[in-house]
């Protein structure tokens, strides 16, 4: 946790600002520490440690705004700092839609009860997560001759946040991680040479899932054998759940604030507008225990909630902070999302699969783009082709383009099985008439 000797010098150093000029300041105190044990085949091929501590300043002065970052922890030296900070805001240009948020909207509640931390975390010790990261090579190792190389890395970390306002926010947060991740490279035919990986985490150690990680790398790899193009054409896609929230993520985007005020999304407008099908339905849920995403406030300190993105189709909020609604002319909601979460469909992908008669399933995007502006794109994908319920020949080296608009409004089905180790809990999906296109192939 944030120690109180530095929860006094962020009260001290709020107090110099607004004696020193500072209209209104807030200002927030970061700690934290990562790890990484990597091994190349069986021998440990990086070690990686690092901390930091530093102190974010924000100064609201003369309807100027400046954001400032120091490790300068020292009373002494982070007056002198703050004194030349207040001085560079007031050169800036006047921008009176930069305030604090309305106090009314800030949260006051208990800080930690969302189990984000994990208070076990000191206690895993090197031995432990360096024979974790073995475990993976060894679960595999030498079992295949055209395995070219197996990688295997342990990672964990943790955050602490402390931030108080001038007009009276004070909270904090505390973040543990920890994750395992698996990769392995094999010869494939002539130059080929397929890669794939798996990977676990978790906010608790307890909850980390921590064998088969290098199998199922490995059987990943494995049904890439034999990659190939196939005849362009449209095709049912069905996207698993790994690789679902690509596609969703250019919708988020163009749902912030800035992206709507600055001229730069494809939603422009769009809102209380019937823009998806009936069967979207699309929630953020700050407030789920022990998960990636939890929080009971955002940067600005304002309270979360649970909150309807999409309703039947119909998009019902832009994410807009204090300065973002202002320059809209809106009702601030909060700054970005916390949990993104689906309302589910009753079939898993396996029966999903199972009910394709000819179809593509995507099981990873490789490269492309979208355009924000209108929500046209095009991904390089790879995958498997299905045929009579079953993947019967991995593909590669194909493109999928659209309209992100259009091809949400051609969801089929909605699967019953998202990802609980990501704040976007997005399931496996199926799309019909999708756009694919190569150089034929042999099909």
């Amino acid at each position: 946790m944030i120690s109180a000797e530095y929860k006094s010098l962020a009260r001290e150093a709020m107090q110099f600002a607004l004696d020193r000029g500072a209209d209104s300041v807030r200002i927030s105190v970061c700690s934290g520490a990562d790890s990484a044990f990597e091994y190349r085949d069986k021998n440990l091929d990086r070690l990686q440690q690092a901390s930091e501590n530093r102190m974010e300043i924000e100064l609201f002065a003369d309807n100027r705004y400046g954001l400032y970052s120091t490790n300068r922890m020292e009373k002494e030296s982070l007056f002198k700092f703050i004194a030349s900070a207040i001085e560079s805001t007031l050169c800036l240009d006047k921008d009176p839609m930069r305030t604090l948020p309305d106090s009314s909207r800030y949260y006051r509640g208990d800080m930690f009860v969302l189990d984000t931390y994990d208070e076990k975390f000191d206690t895993v010790n090197t031995g432990t997560k360096l024979a974790l990261a073995r475990n993976m090579v060894d679960e595999i190792y030498g079992i295949d001759s055209k395995i070219i190389s197996i990688t295997a890395e342990y990672s964990d970390g943790y955050s602490f946040r402390y931030m108080i306002s001038s007009n009276g926010f004070e909270g904090e947060t505390s973040h543990s991680s920890y994750s395992l991740c698996s990769s392995v490279a094999m010869k494939g035919g002539g130059d080929a040479r397929p890669c794939s990986s798996w990977y676990e985490s978790a906010l608790h150690f307890d909850n980390l899932v921590k064998n088969s990680i290098g199998k199922k790398a490995y059987e990943r790899t494995l049904q890439k054998l034999g990659q190939t193009k196939i005849n362009s054409g449209k095709y049912l896609m069905l996207l698993d759940n790994t690789q679902s929230a690509s596609l969703l993520s250019p919708i988020i985007s163009a749902m912030f604030g800035n992206a709507i005020h600055q001229k730069n999304s494809f939603l422009i407008d769009r809102l209380n507008e019937k823009i998806f099908p009936d069967k979207l339905t699309v929630t953020d849920e700050p407030h789920i225990k022990r998960a990636f995403g939890a929080r009971m406030f955002d940067c600005e300190g304002v309270a979360t909630m649970k909150r309807t993105l999409i309703d039947k189709g119909v998009l019902k909020m832009y994410f807009t902070d204090t300065y973002d609604a202002a320059k809209l002319k809106m009702e601030p909601t909060v700054s970005s999302p916390s949990i993104v979460c689906f309302e589910l469909g009753t079939r898993s992908h396996e029966q999903i699969l199972a009910s394709i008669d000819k179809g593509i399933w995507v099981t990873g995007f490789n490269g492309g783009n979208s355009n924000s502006c209108t929500g046209d794109f095009s991904f390089g994908i790879e995958g498997f082709l299905i045929e009579k319920g079953k993947p019967t020949k991995p593909v590669n080296e194909m493109n999928v383009t659209g309209n992100l608009l259009r091809l949400w409004n051609n969801i089929l089905e909605i699967g019953n099985d998202p990802k609980p180790n990501s704040s976007r809990r997005v399931p496996s999906l199926l799309f019909k008439d999708v756009s694919f296109s190569g150089t034929g192939g042999d099909e």
